[in-house]
């Protein structure tokens, strides 16, 4: 995963650190040299769990209890050690018929599941259509399936609406899951949080905002078999506290390495850090409604001018990010090429605060007061950046005010009636994968203001129509062409601005081997896969 260049800002309000490479951090594989020994390792992996545990994948939508229900189940297809795809449950590559609006899978015969039912077609039909049948958060990455169909016990057909783009690039690794264990909606409730699958490890036990245990599948169809016997996810909200665990050898393994203790624990004898670029993308995201003042672009413009993202990236986060000059990632640009550079020259705010006192000027009130929302954790301290320059410059009401995720999803994200008083801004993230649709339409399309964001940004005439109709196309010179003028418009009119893109990480101690960082954060902690079969030399 190479790191791309990106600069994101001109000035120098900072003094800044170069930026870490991730690739300088890639493992080769480790072996044991007692492969019985190794099949006895155990190993606490200390994180932060999400508040509201959901363990099933059609209604799963955070990264920490999908890394649980990815181990628990398999996917139709998965996640090689990049972006790419590889078959699972599937035997290969799918046929494709009626202008890429067809899909013809074959599946592996006699895969079983936990319960001892054999996998098979009318399952992954159930896992394709349980979105919209169940109304999923998630209904957005499937509501193009028209039908899927099973053609016999080892074969599906799924049709869709029109031909979505991402589809063969990100769609195709849905996890399977058992129809028969979720027949009813009292079925699925209990499904939540005792998940049945027929990936590597088996749900054991789990405790409600404490733990999550899981169990090797001793009786897994696939290979490579898993070394590791259990693997407990322990709930540790305080970065603090997960350091020192890390450190005092009370946890085998955590997740999230803080910027400032990366030098530390990277000089620890005992300690391995670990680190992958990702696709994510933070964003801060501007309340555009007509009665905020933070709908004139102007005014959008002279905040993004009044700091530098670059200088904020490379001052706080020099070990685990790196900024953005555009609505997608570097990692997801490496297969689209867009010229990202040269929007960052063209378009991307830069640390000018002239520039931003004559835009402000006459455009708000002398004693505007702008409230900037976010998490308590790295943006929460870019907020605090924006509003101490916003005060520099005269503003001296600014405030940055952090709140824990779920209150701040209902400031913003799920208010369907803010007032100006509610945001002028919020700095959230959002991470999707090899494909700019990912982005452009959770974050800016119209159909998902009061589901994933909450920016109201209206745009030109073919703003929205534009991202509609690119997610419909199978040509992907087509589909850049339309992508292409979305991202300069968001650029030039900044509804959000692109902020920076947060590195995948984890520590462990010196005896846990072959644990790789994958780009995708739902993936880690990847214990076995075709290149990683994590053990413990202790």
């Amino acid at each position: 995963m190479a790191l791309a260049g990106c600069i994101g800002g001109d000035g120098d309000d900072d003094d800044g650190d170069e930026l870490i490479d991730p690739s300088d951090y890639d493992y080769e594989r480790e072996e044991p040299d007692d492969e019985e020994a190794a099949r006895q390792s155990t190993i606490e992996y200390t994180q932060e769990l999400e508040r509201d545990e959901d363990f099933d994948p059609i209604h799963s939508n955070d990264a920490y209890s999908v890394q649980v229900s990815n181990l628990v189940f398999d996917g139709l297809y998965e996640w090689d050690d990049g972006l790419g795809l590889e078959p699972k449950v599937a035997t290969d590559m799918p046929d494709v018929e009626r202008d890429g609006t067809r899909y013809l899978y074959e599946i592996n015969e006699g895969i079983e599941f936990h319960n001892g039912e054999e996998l098979t077609a009318s399952d992954v039909a159930h896992s394709f259509m349980a979105f919209q049948e169940e109304d999923s958060v998630n209904l957005a990455q499937y509501e193009m399936v028209d039908s899927a169909e099973v053609i016999d016990d080892y074969q599906v057909q799924v049709d869709l609406a029109y031909p979505y783009g991402p589809w063969e690039l990100q769609t195709m690794a849905i996890s399977v899951v058992p129809e028969s264990e979720r027949e009813s909606e009292s079925d699925r409730e209990e499904f939540n949080t005792n998940p049945v699958g027929s990936g590597p490890f088996v749900f054991s036990d789990f405790e409600f905002n404490e733990y999550v245990t899981l169990e090797r599948n001793e009786d897994y169809w696939d290979e490579p078999q898993p070394y590791l016997q259990e693997i407990t996810f322990v709930d540790n909200v305080d970065a603090a506290s997960r350091i020192g665990e890390i450190r005092a050898g009370d946890t085998d393994a955590i997740a999230d390495v803080p910027n400032d203790d990366w030098s530390e624990l990277e000089d620890d004898d005992g300690i391995r850090v670990h680190i992958s670029e990702s696709p994510s993308y933070m964003h801060l995201t501007f309340n555009c409604r007509d009665d905020a003042p933070t709908s004139d672009p102007d005014v959008r413009r002279g905040i993004c001018h009044t700091f530098s993202m670059t200088d904020f990236v490379e001052s706080r986060l020099p070990n685990v990010a790196q900024p953005l000059s555009a609505p997608i990632p570097p990692i997801t640009n490496e297969q689209w090429d867009f010229p990202l550079d040269d929007w960052q020259e063209e378009y991307y705010p830069g640390y000018d605060p002239d520039q931003a006192e004559e835009l402000l000027n006459g455009a708000v009130d002398d004693d505007w007061s702008p409230t900037i929302v976010a998490p308590g954790d790295h943006r929460g301290d870019l907020a605090e950046r924006i509003v101490t320059r916003l005060n520099e410059i005269g503003y001296d009401g600014a405030q940055a005010e952090t709140l824990d995720f779920g209150t701040l999803l209902d400031r913003t994200v799920y208010n369907e009636e803010p007032s100006p008083d509610d945001f002028q801004a919020y700095l959230l993230g959002w991470t999707g994968g090899p494909d700019p649709d990912a982005y452009l339409y959770n974050l800016y399309h119209e159909s998902q203001t009061g589901i994933n964001q909450a920016h109201f940004y209206e745009g030109s005439d073919s703003f929205h129509d534009d991202i509609a109709e690119a997610r419909e196309l199978a040509d992907q010179e087509e589909r850049y062409a339309l992508y292409e003028g979305v991202m300069v418009e968001i650029l030039e009119e900044l509804p959000s601005l692109p902020a920076y893109s947060f590195h995948n990480t984890m520590a462990s101690r010196d005896y846990v081997k072959d644990l790789h960082a994958h780009p995708m954060v739902q993936q880690n902690p990847r214990v076995v896969s075709e290149y990683g079969n994590v053990w413990t030399d202790n």
